[in-house]
């Protein structure tokens, strides 16, 4: 190797040019929104991020300086070339941001955004450091266009239930609906939608998606990392400051006037609940999420709330509270990155009020509210305009425990796990669903309803087969009332489908014995006993045969030659094939930790211990996880048609904006008309 002589005029020339060049070495964009391959790997395709025209997002880039004495002083954001003139915050990171980011790192935002004309869009950032080098980087983003004509629909209707795949469709059919020589006796409601396609399910940042950006690709358009909500990612720990995603309901109520309805079976505060009119990074974040269902009502429309999750919406010092300031926002008026969410998006600011009483201020605001089926059942939906229901500290009981609780009360005795939880006076889902669409229906602009049958994805990470296969059914119904709805109208239209598919389930066989025999089998014990003279497979699974009582539920399901389940994405747990007396702990519940629930098995490996048959599985801990298999998208109504065939989970929003901007011009499949 040659080595420039330093007393050469021409290479100390050179040396000092190539210092210079170093000290004034450009800063690095390293994070750009909305997300694209454009920035992140130079590809053009495939889009990324996607938007209705009008429909509001932010942008945002990080931009690390070279040097960590030197800072980012100028960013300005451009459209297809042009300047935007629309006000820009700029921070840094020197506290409030993630670990791994530097603190000179500055991140500047530009929020509300709109694009009115269709097509591929390139946003390009210019960034200044300290020193007057710049840099620029470019991603791009479509908005798509609206097809005028036809038919706009009124009312959206959206089934999720949630973690079911085609396996939990077909087990609530076996043992719903019955089997007689290969025909089932009793479809599903779901069955006879006329319209069924399949979904890819895929968050931004995973094959497997958990159930927050799996709601949200069905209202927003766009790809969440797993566990947020109506927003991309970012480099900041602020779970409510992130770039937000106007969702489906907020821009139809912006434009139309359109209410929004969520209904749920889980603690309102959930993933998919929230993910319908929530802003956050973190699902978790309880007591901010449920302030801003109500405090943001005037974005999304919400009129009907119903589900578990009174512990959120009580004060901090009542028994029974998870209300924490650690889990809540305030929009600091003095921070522009902040303070613009407000200014820009017309969002409230929001408070750290752990004691503020929840309950009271949607009933201040209007909201009639029930927190027992009894209460429910006295609300006259003709005279109510929103509708406030909590019928659980967190998650709600299960359809199993609820039918369980409601028989032993017909005798005049306690249900097992309703009454361990204090609540013996529970509504079913379709109830639930019933009054939200009689309050909704009176709306004159239409509404966007999300319906969610939420334990068959939480029973199934329990592995706990008879327990989601009854939610399903109880989901089923839910779509009844839905279906019954739209049948009887001329404008709206009905989807069912999942988030996700949970556990990787599976249908493998029927049993061989009788359930008598089976219990002699478990006293027995081992792989010999439970698996070798139990599952049935092929022709020796036969039909299993379920009751079904008055109620519209199995009298048991505990039965001779029962349908059998297995679990590919399952963790260690015994198994004897037969119904689980209690339910697996749920941490959620404020009193858990308490007699009786403390009584209730903790973990899938203490439950079935007597069989001494051991499943090993596939995923490490104690809950079977979600699977990136497609699911299934059944649809009924004005608009149906356009469901079939296999389309991303994106898709679906662009379809059901179709429909209710555009309208329908192809027939519309399932529909009375009127």
């Amino acid at each position: 190797m040659k080595f420039l002589n330093p007393c050469n005029p021409i290479a100390t020339a050179f040396l000092g040019a190539l210092l210079v060049q170093s000290a004034l070495a450009a800063p690095t964009v390293t994070r750009l929104t909305p997300p694209s391959e454009l920035f992140a790997s130079s590809r053009s395709a495939p889009i990324i991020a996607r938007f209705l025209l009008d429909q509001r997002f932010d942008l945002q880039a990080s931009i690390l300086p070279d040097d960590p004495s030197k800072s980012i002083t100028k960013v300005e954001f451009a459209l297809n070339g042009q300047k935007l003139q629309m006000p820009t915050s700029l921070r840094d990171c020197a506290q409030g941001c993630l670990p791994q980011v530097a603190k000179n790192t500055g991140i500047a935002s530009l929020r509300a955004f709109a694009v009115k004309k269709p097509g591929i869009h390139v946003i390009t950032v210019t960034a200044t450091q300290s020193d007057g080098q710049t840099t620029k980087a470019q991603g791009n983003f479509e908005v798509v266009a609206i097809n005028k004509g036809g038919q706009k629909i009124k009312n959206i209707i959206i089934m999720l239930g949630d973690g079911m795949g085609a396996a939990q469709r077909t087990a609530a059919r076996i043992v719903g609906g019955g089997y007689a020589q290969g025909k089932v006796i009793e479809p599903l409601t779901m069955d006879s939608f006329p319209v069924t396609g399949m979904v890819k399910t895929a968050s931004l940042n995973s094959i497997v998606t958990d159930s927050a950006p799996g709601m949200t690709a069905y209202v927003s358009g766009n790809k969440n990392n797993n566990n947020e909500e109506g927003v991309f990612p970012d480099d900041t720990i602020d779970p409510f400051d992130n770039p937000r995603i106007e969702y489906l309901s907020e821009y139809l109520h912006r434009t139309q006037g359109k209410a929004l309805g969520v209904v749920t079976t889980a603690d309102v505060f959930d993933a998919t609940p929230a993910g319908n009119a929530v802003h956050t990074s973190n699902r978790g974040a309880g007591t901010g999420i449920v302030d801003q269902f109500l405090d943001d009502r005037h974005l999304s429309g919400l009129s009907v709330l119903m589900g578990g999750g009174r512990k959120w919406f009580l004060p901090s010092k009542e028994a029974g509270s998870a209300r924490s300031d650690k889990n809540d926002y305030a929009f600091s008026s003095t921070d522009p990155h902040t303070s613009l969410i407000a200014s820009a998006w017309g969002a409230k600011p929001g408070a750290l009020d752990k004691d503020r009483n929840l309950i009271a201020d949607f009933q201040a605001a209007g909201f009639a509210y029930a927190a027992t089926k009894s209460g429910l059942d006295q609300i006259d939906t003709r005279q109510v305009d929103q509708l406030l229901g909590l019928f659980a500290y967190s998650n709600m009981n299960v359809a199993l425990d609820k039918m369980d609780g409601r028989r032993a009360a017909l005798k005049g005795q306690k249900g097992r796990v309703v009454d361990d939880f204090g609540l013996p006076d529970q509504p079913m889902l379709d109830e639930m669903t019933q009054k939200a669409i009689g309050v909704l229906s009176r709306k004159k602009n239409g509404f966007v309803l999300m319906v969610e049958g939420a334990s068959i994805d939480k029973q199934a990470h329990n592995m706990d087969t008879e327990r989601w296969i009854l939610d399903t059914l109880e989901f089923d119904k839910a779509i009844k009332v839905a279906k019954d709805y739209a049948a009887s109208r001329s404008d709206t239209l009905v989807i069912v489908t999942a988030d996700h598919e949970c556990s990787g389930a599976a249908l493998i066989g029927g049993s061989m014995v009788s359930d008598a025999r089976l219990q002699e089998l478990t006293r027995a014990g081992g792989v010999e006993n439970l698996r070798d003279k139990v599952v049935g497979i092929y022709e020796k699974a036969g039909f299993p045969s379920y009751v079904i009582a008055p109620d519209g539920y199995p009298q048991t399901t505990d039965i001779d030659k029962r349908l059998l389940v297995g679990y590919g994405a399952n963790s260690d747990r015994f198994e004897d094939w037969r119904s689980n007396e209690l339910p697996l702990q749920d941490v959620q519940q404020p009193f858990v930790n308490q007699a009786p629930l403390k009584a209730h098995p903790a973990d899938p490996r203490l439950r079935d211990v007597e069989g001494h048959f051991e499943i090993t599985g596939q995923v490490p801990g104690g809950s079977a996880v979600h699977t990136a298999t497609d699911i299934p998208i059944s649809a009924f109504g004005l608009g149906a048609w356009s469901f079939t065939g296999v389309m991303d989970n994106t898709d679906v929003f662009f379809k059901l904006a179709q429909s209710a901007l555009g309208g329908v011009v192809a027939p519309n499949f399932g529909m009375k008309g009127k």
